[in-house]
C-alpha cells in the first residue's frame, strides 16, 4: 500500500481551537489526483520545530511514507518553522518546488512572496511544505504535483498513477 504523510502544522488546530481544514484539503485533493490506492499517516501538531522534525522522521523512516505533505508554518512569523524543521531532516533540498509554488501563488495574492514553501528529500521520501490556507494548498499542489510521481520514481518509490482528467503526471518518454 502506498503511504502518504499529511501534517497540519498549526498551534490552534492542534489545540482544538479550530477545525483542521488544511489537512482535510490535502486529503481531498490527493483523492482527486490519485487512482493508485493509498493510505494516509495523519498528524495535527503545533508549530514546534523539534516536534515537526520528529514527526517527519517518524513518517519517513518508521511509517515508510513515500511522500509527506505539510501545511502551515511557512510564513515569516517567529512561530513559522516548518521549512527549518524540514531542512534539518532532509539529505537534499528541492528549491524548485518552493519557487514554483510562490510563482503560482503570486498570480492570486501579492503577499505570496512572504511564503517560504520548500521541499526536500529524506532517504526515499519527498517532503513538500505547503501554505496553510486551503485555497492556496490546492493552487500549489496543482502546480507541483505533476512532478511528484516522477520524483518518487527516481527515488525508488512506488508508482503513483494519476487521474489524468484531474491532473497529468509528467514522466519522460522512454526511447
Amino acid at each position: 500500500m502506498i503511504r502518504i504523510g499529511i501534517i497540519n502544522v498549526s498551534d490552534r488546530a492542534s489545540n482544538g481551537i479550530y477545525e483542521d481544514i488544511p489537512g482535510k484539503a490535502i486529503v481531498s485533493t490527493l483523492n482527486e489526483y490519485l487512482i493508485s490506492p493509498w493510505e494516509s499517516e495523519y498528524a495535527v501538531i503545533p508549530d514546534e520545530q523539534d516536534l515537526i522534525s520528529q514527526t517527519l522522521i517518524d513518517m519517513a523512516d518508521l511509517k515508510e511514507c513515500c511522500l509527506i505533505v505539510t501545511s502551515g508554518g511557512t510564513g515569516p512569523s517567529k512561530r513559522d518553522v516548518t521549512p527549518e524543521a524540514t531542512a534539518a531532516v532532509c539529505d537534499k533540498m528541492m528549491p524548485g518546488f518552493g519557487e514554483l509554488m510562490r510563482s503560482e501563488s503570486l498570480k492570486f495574492v501579492p503577499t505570496a512572496i512572504l511564503s517560504r514553501q520548500t521541499a526536500g528529500i529524506r532517504n526515499k521520501t519527498l517532503i513538500v511544505n505547503l501554505p496553510g490556507k486551503p485555497q492556496s494548498i490546492r493552487q500549489c499542489l496543482d502546480a507541483v504535483f505533476p512532478s511528484i510521481p516522477y520524483c518518487l520514481d527516481l527515488l525508488g518509490g512506488p508508482y503513483l498513477e494519476c487521474n489524468e482528467l484531474v491532473i497529468k503526471a509528467f514522466r519522460p518518454v522512454s526511447k
